[in-house]
């Protein structure tokens, strides 16, 4: 081979690696734009600290409650608790307890606990509510359109309304005794 031959072979190479990067470089950069478009489209379904509580209405599970649904707009005036859990995730199971405990108190304060069940059958929720004898409101969301209006990732997740509607608080996780009657503390009614 010639010293023309070879240094045409590395020009075609350069080439090569030059369309190839620009290729890998615009795939990336089609990917990043799709990915801002799309976080920024779901921005409308989630919820932060100081929106407005979505107003949803479910069917009602717990047969110790005298509401056949729960409607976040019928709660106006009162602080809520709206707690998102499944019988399957223990520390949804922990913290059962705690909100049962501190129930009675608080709904005489104004309070109401909303626990929103993400489980997939509703025998499976009876079962938990009887072990547990829980008395606060269990909708059951059997579509997860409410999950998904309140863009509720891991479980349980927790969202502290005050009685103007207001999300004072977002909480990820269980809470404990000391914690859970501090949110209540900060949402009931003056």
């Amino acid at each position: 081979m010639s010293k023309e031959q070879i240094g045409n072979n590395k020009k075609k190479k350069k080439k090569k690696r030059l369309l190839f990067r620009s290729i890998v470089l615009a795939v990336l950069l089609v990917a990043l734009v799709y990915a801002l478009v799309s976080n920024l489209s779901q921005e409308d379904t989630n919820v932060d600290v100081g929106d407005q509580a979505p107003d949803f209405e479910l069917k009602q599970v717990n047969k110790n409650n005298e509401l056949e649904t729960v409607k976040l707009s019928d709660l106006k005036g009162k602080g809520v608790m709206l707690n998102f859990w499944a019988t399957y995730c223990p520390p949804c199971e922990a913290e059962m307890p705690y909100m049962e405990k501190l129930y009675p108190e608080y709904k005489e304060k104004g309070v109401e606990i909303v626990a929103v069940s993400l489980d997939s059958t509703e025998l499976v929720i009876n079962r938990f509510i009887e072990k547990y004898n829980l008395t606060f409101p269990t909708p059951h969301d059997k579509s997860g359109q409410v999950m998904e209006q309140y863009g509720v990732g891991p479980i349980p997740s927790t969202f502290f309304i005050n009685p103007e509607g207001e999300i004072v608080e977002v909480v990820s996780g269980a809470l404990t005794l000391e914690k859970l009657e501090g949110y209540l503390k900060q949402i009931q009614p003056e």
